[in-house]
């Protein structure tokens, strides 16, 4: 008992001096002078429109409404617990034919804020097709709901018809809300192929900087919600910077590290510059917006050239189906040079090209949206605290983990031989 103990307490002390001599770093780092401010959690509202046209049955042979309600239902499950999520109704309580009350018809159905998902849930359940569709003011109110803050603020309006309530047109309540500088995005969603309706819920998205979808079964509904909603935990609150790209590299313009928005006619090709000196990588990505009804089979491409025109590297993506926005990247290394203590800086030109294409009676102006992200990282001095396999400072604790067994495995083995030989001798 008493060799057992004795040997314990050695291989405890060994374990320490292997980890002190080996791995300094390992040692619990210093408290932060303070503490750091948590960041504000994203706010979304849903607004669903509940007007008396969503009774009607040809979403995969049930209502509107049904469907709906599905649909909130399985985001509710899934919403993110850091997401402050409400609802919002129009066109629930009022059936009559008074326009100027019917106009008013919209409600808070579940105050932003975290969610009860049980709660959230029943209020769910308690609605059916009632009344008109006032989209302007449900948007105004949704703003007020989610004012406060420096979050991200995210509207997502499921409908299935035009605003009733003119002469308060949505789209101009939508750039009202774009005008206050808040990031709040408006999102919409059309149960309806219909044009004016495409029309009318694409300017509100276009205004604010957000995305129209057309929706044609429940799963798809669902899944579009879910996907806005964990988009809003993700974001980050960054305003783009408008530039315009040219028709070719010479003549675009030189951007620096940063988020940029333009515009892209239909399978244009469109050039800007980028200035990356040695040992840097260069990281870009660019996404473009279908914020209008578009043809099936479409892609993005964007391609890294040198000004003299070989290629480094490009990236693509390519669709058959409806989706609002399409998304490709790229990255590339510069080499470092050993020859020259100063680091070159060479131009490296961007392209960024679609292959969209829509039905005659679709507007060509202005072109769709592009948002191109560019960022340029250097090569570290220091060896970076990430280690492999995204473990980090954990990757120390593996490695010391790894030696400390080893030596005790030896000594234990040792020790054991050693027993086992005073055994045989008495």
């Amino acid at each position: 008992m008493i060799i057992s103990k004795r040997l314990a307490a050695g291989l405890c002390g060994l374990a320490a001096t292997l980890a002190t001599a080996l791995f300094p770093a390992a040692a619990p780092a210093a408290a932060d002078d303070g503490p750091e401010t948590a960041p504000e959690p994203p706010k979304v509202e849903l607004v669903l429109d509940v007007s008396g046209s969503m009774r009607a049955n040809d979403i995969d042979g049930r209502s509107r409404m049904s469907a709906a309600k599905q649909a909130f239902n399985e985001v509710i499950d899934a919403v993110p617990d850091e997401v402050l999520l409400g609802i919002r109704t129009l066109g629930a309580n009022y059936p009559g034919k008074d326009k100027k009350v019917g106009c008013t018809d919209t409600e808070a159905l579940y105050p932003v804020g975290t969610v009860d998902r049980t709660e959230a849930k029943t209020a769910v359940a308690t609605l059916a097709p009632t009344g008109w569709t006032p989209i302007g003011p449900a948007l105004q109110a949704a703003g007020k709901d989610l004012a406060g803050g420096d979050g991200t603020r995210r509207i997502v309006l499921i409908t299935d018809g035009e605003d009733t309530c003119q002469p308060l047109d949505p789209c101009e309540v939508a750039r009202e809300l774009a005008a206050e500088g808040t990031h709040l995005v408006v999102d919409t969603l059309g149960l309806v192929p219909n044009t004016k309706i495409r029309e009318q819920l694409s300017c509100i998205a276009e205004a604010t900087g957000g995305t129209y979808t057309a929706v044609d079964h429940a799963d798809q509904l669902s899944d579009r919600i879910k996907q806005l909603v964990d988009r809003s935990a993700d974001n980050v609150v960054v305003t783009p910077t408008v530039t315009q790209g040219a028709d070719r590299c010479d003549d675009a313009p030189l951007l620096g590290a940063g988020v940029y928005s333009d515009r892209e006619a239909f399978t244009e090709h469109r050039w800007y510059r980028v200035s990356v000196t040695d040992g840097q990588e260069l990281r870009a990505s660019v996404s473009v917006g279908a914020d209008r009804a578009v043809n099936r089979d479409y892609g993005v491409l964007v391609r890294a050239v040198t000004s003299g025109g070989r290629e480094l590297v490009r990236g693509s993506e390519a669709s058959s189906g409806r989706t609002d926005v399409i998304s490709s990247g790229l990255r590339y290394a510069w080499p470092e040079r050993d020859d020259s203590d100063a680091a070159t800086a060479r131009t490296v030109c961007i392209e960024v090209s679609n292959s969209f294409s829509a039905p005659d009676a679709v507007k060509r102006t202005p072109g769709l949206p592009l948002e191109l992200s560019v960022d340029l990282v250097s090569s570290p001095d220091e060896p970076s605290d990430v280690a492999s396999f995204g473990l980090g400072r954990g990757w120390w604790l593996l490695a010391l983990m790894v030696v400390t067994g080893l030596v005790a495995g030896v000594l234990w083995g040792w020790i054991s031989r050693w027993r086992v030989a005073v055994w045989r001798t008495n």
